[in-house]
């Protein structure tokens, strides 16, 4: 497959909450490749979101080393990991973080007027088949397209990576599979190396890849030989 773009190495998070520790994550290790669409699959406590936020630079381990193209982004300075979150990180929620008062397309060019070479914000919400509700606000934007903004705004910085935390919770069945139509299309379209983390095993069937989590461990990582699209899903 590559080079990894992006390398997790015996890493481990532990919390401490007054004389209780809690050990997030236990020793993971994984490499992810350029342009491929991986699932972390786990249920709630499992360390998925854990994982997720330090890859994306808004955590740092208790133990081991983060590699983004061969650099060790663990021993990165504060200033180099908020260029390492804007440039080179996409971030999509379960809930969408927008502006209220602002309009779909506001809310994306927040992010292209601070990134190094956007896309247009009119683009960004084309690609995610919103060029008909750009001058909307969020209060009148259905759940599923404000989750389509959320990602619009994600991609339009052109991330190499694109990090999407449990992007269906906040969402019906039909509206999810729309929400997980997008985020195909970004990845192949865009060849945006992509990190999905669920809880419904249902999704995992759309990967090249799915990482198994629980309790703060890797338990199985398997390749899908016939990737399935979101249209044919069924939870």
């Amino acid at each position: 497959m590559g080079d990894a773009v992006l390398r997790v190495d015996s890493i481990s998070k532990i919390y401490t909450m007054g004389e209780v520790k809690v050990e997030a994550l236990k020793h993971v290790s994984a490499d992810f490749y350029s342009g491929e669409l991986v699932v972390l699959l786990g249920t709630s406590g499992s360390g998925k979101s854990t994982l997720l936020n330090i890859i994306g630079g808004l955590d740092v381990p208790s133990e081991g080393t983060l590699y983004f193209h061969g650099r060790e982004m663990t021993a990165a300075s504060e200033e180099d990991l908020t260029a390492y979150r804007r440039e080179s990180i996409g971030f999509v929620f379960q809930f969408y973080n927008l502006i209220s008062s602002l309009t779909a397309l506001e809310n994306v060019q927040l992010v292209t007027e601070i990134s190094v070479d956007p896309m247009s914000a009119e683009e960004a919400l084309k690609l995610v088949s919103l060029g008909d509700r750009m001058y909307h606000f969020p209060s009148q934007l259905s759940g599923g397209q404000q989750q389509r903004v959320a990602i619009a705004r994600a991609v339009a910085k052109k991330p190499e990576l694109l990090l999407c935390d449990e992007p269906t919770g906040a969402l019906d069945y039909e509206t999810g599979k729309l929400v997980l139509e997008v985020i195909r299309k970004v990845n192949e379209e865009l060849g945006t190396t992509t990190l999905v983390i669920t809880h419904n095993v249902s999704i995992a069937a759309m990967a090249d890849r799915v990482i198994h989590m629980r309790s703060g461990e890797i338990t199985e990582i398997e390749s899908n030989e016939k990737k399935l699209s979101p249209s044919e899903l069924s939870w």
